[in-house]
């Protein structure tokens, strides 16, 4: 059995228009910290992140308490915004259509793909451990939609101001067993102009 808790980070300075280096808000790094204190008795035995800050610092603290390093894998970025892309009107239209990206912008499936590659090499790498993954709402959301095809926009919607979230999969090797919420906090999401 492989246990993985993802945490969807916390919440973002929405004024950084740099998606990569868009820092926690003060509020956000707190709640990073009430992370750690669910995450401290897991017995977590690798931490891996998304390489964007907001992910990697929402479980930071978590990992300073572990006396861990955090790995980070390239594949486990959000999806690439495109023009017009934050608006639910956008989110619905990319749930509908797995394949649809706007201009310059990446598919959810596109998402997914590389977010399930990255996953499996976890799973074989840490088969039988406890491993908590820094991530974003569209990538996790594309990680269930893999296992549970039901799990769609209107989910996503549900879940879209849970900043942070911390969703706990368990596997058997590769083979996805079940999920369970174990921990959200609700913050506004704000559509960007």
């Amino acid at each position: 059995m492989t246990t993985v808790y993802f945490v969807r980070h916390c919440k973002p300075d929405g004024k950084f228009f740099d998606d990569r280096n868009r820092p926690l808000t003060a509020e956000g790094m707190a709640d990073s910290f009430k992370v750690m204190e669910i995450l401290k008795d897991k017995e977590i035995d690798a931490f891996v992140s998304s390489p964007y800050k907001r992910s990697y610092d929402s479980i930071k603290s978590t990992a300073d308490f572990y006396h861990k390093a955090i790995e980070t894998d390239e594949r486990l970025r959000e999806r690439k915004a495109g023009k017009d892309s934050n608006t639910h009107e956008m989110f619905k239209k990319r749930w509908a259509d797995l394949t649809f990206a706007e201009a310059d912008g990446e598919s959810i499936g596109a998402v997914q793909k590389r977010n399930i590659e990255a996953l499996n090499e976890i799973l074989e790498k840490y088969e039988g451990k406890t491993i908590a993954i820094g991530t974003h709402g569209t990538a996790l959301s594309s990680i269930i939609n893999f296992y549970e095809p039901a799990f769609n926009g209107e989910n996503f919607m549900e879940i879209i101001d849970f900043m942070p979230w911390i969703l706990k999969m368990e596997f058997d090797g590769k083979k996805y067993l079940s999920r369970e919420d174990v921990f959200h906090i609700k913050k506004e999401y704000k559509e960007k102009g």
